[in-house]
């Protein structure tokens, strides 16, 4: 327990009852208030969990983009019956051209923030004889602007 720094002194002195106080005994006495604190504090601490008041270190993560962005524009501009310099000038090259299969081309897109993928895109063109025969988009686009204002001016005329 902490020291009593506070002393009633006899009735000798004075006639009357005197209070002294010492010094010494209330620094050693703040001192195991100090350690008593910081005790308590600290295995007080250890029952809550911080992580939401703290901020917490983690590595600075960069924006990684990965392949052709296709946007809808450039998609629209391609159409079955092109030849391959066509594509090429639309859409520019292909990432993956497989030597087995030299008539497939695929346009493969990634966006990956903070460690997780936030966007994903797969266009893959089909040729014979030199054009373009079938396209699959596995992920469709929005659609534009422009595209969809058309759209609703036909959808309104039926």
């Amino acid at each position: 327990m902490l020291p009593n720094c506070w002393a009633i002194l006899p009735k000798r002195f004075l006639g009357h009852h005197l209070i002294r106080y010492d010094a010494a005994c209330f620094v050693k006495a703040n001192y195991q208030m100090r350690i008593l604190i910081v005790t308590i504090s600290v295995l007080l601490a250890s029952c809550s969990n911080f992580s939401n008041y703290l901020p917490t270190f983690t590595p600075h993560k960069i924006e990684i983009r990965q392949g052709n962005l296709i946007t809808q524009d450039m998609r629209d501009k391609i159409k079955v019956g092109m030849t391959q310099t066509q594509i090429k000038a639309a859409l520019g090259a292909p990432l993956i051209t497989d030597m087995y299969h030299a008539n497939r081309w695929d346009y493969l897109y990634r966006l990956d923030t903070k460690g997780s993928t936030v966007e994903s895109q797969r266009l893959t063109l089909y040729f014979e004889n030199g054009k373009l025969a079938h396209i699959d988009d596995a992920t469709p686009l929005k659609p534009t602007a422009a595209a969809t204002t058309t759209q609703e001016q036909n959808n309104g005329k039926n």
